[in-house]
This record gives structure tokens, sequence and C-alpha cells, in this order.
């Protein structure tokens, strides 16, 4: 078993769709963004499908949840596995969000996956660091 191995790294962008849901433009509104990530480090994944749900409060502040399927290797393991990601963002154009691994979500080598991590980062950035802490059961 492996027991608390924190580990930094990094994923990029390479598509964002994002697609007005309900709302007005200016005011609070509920958008649908599918978005393909590319990881490095921690998370090896390429091509991996994202699917967020996003409430803006006004053009530049509010928050989002995001489901994330990944397929590829978590410390040196390979399989499968999801991903929650629950974050805010603000006027700053700054972007925090905290990272969960689904529970039983992990499948193949990453059967028993656990984990807890984040990032924050600034709108507009194509690439992130993020850390995720991790143990195997």
């Amino acid at each position: 078993m492996i027991t608390n191995n924190t580990s930094p790294g990094t994923f990029t962008f390479s598509q964002w769709d994002e697609k007005p849901v309900a709302g007005a433009d200016g005011g609070a509104r509920i958008a649908h963004a599918s978005v393909t990530n590319d990881f490095t480090g921690a998370i090896e994944a390429t091509g991996t499908s994202c699917e967020y749900t996003l409430v803006y409060a006004d053009e530049t502040t509010g928050a989002f949840v995001g489901y994330e399927f990944i397929e590829g290797t978590v410390g040196g393991r390979t399989g499968s596995f999801v991903l929650e990601q629950r974050g805010s963002f603000g006027a700053d154009s700054t972007i925090t969000c905290v990272l969960t691994v689904q529970p039983g979500s992990g499948r193949g080598e990453l059967a028993g996956l656990t984990g807890t991590g984040g990032f924050t980062a600034r709108h507009g950035e194509p690439s992130v660091p993020y850390t995720l802490t991790y143990d195997f059961g």
C-alpha cells in the first residue's frame, strides 16, 4: 500500500467548449463546458474528458463543479478513475479548485485509488500546476 503520496504535476487545456444553459448576459447565468486536458506529473494522461457546470454571478465571478474521466497512470499504476473538481473564480482572474478522486471509481491497477488535491490558477493560463495526495487501498 502507498500511503499519503503527495505529488505535483501540470495539466494543460487542449480544448474548452463552453455553451450557455440559462440566464442573462451580464447577470447570473449557468453554462456547460466540455473540456479536454493533458496531465503530467502525479497523473499521466492525455486527452481526458471533463464536463463542467459553471455558475456565473456576473461576468467575472462564480463557481463550478466538474467530473473528469481519466485513463492513464498514477504512481506508476495504469487504469482509469473519475476526478471531481469543485472551485470558484473571482474578479481578480484567480481560479481555485479542490480535487477529489471519486470513491470507488478506480479501475485496473487504479482500483482502490483515493485522493485529494487542488490548484490555483489565473484565467487564461493554458497550463496549470496542481498537487495530488493519493493512496491505494
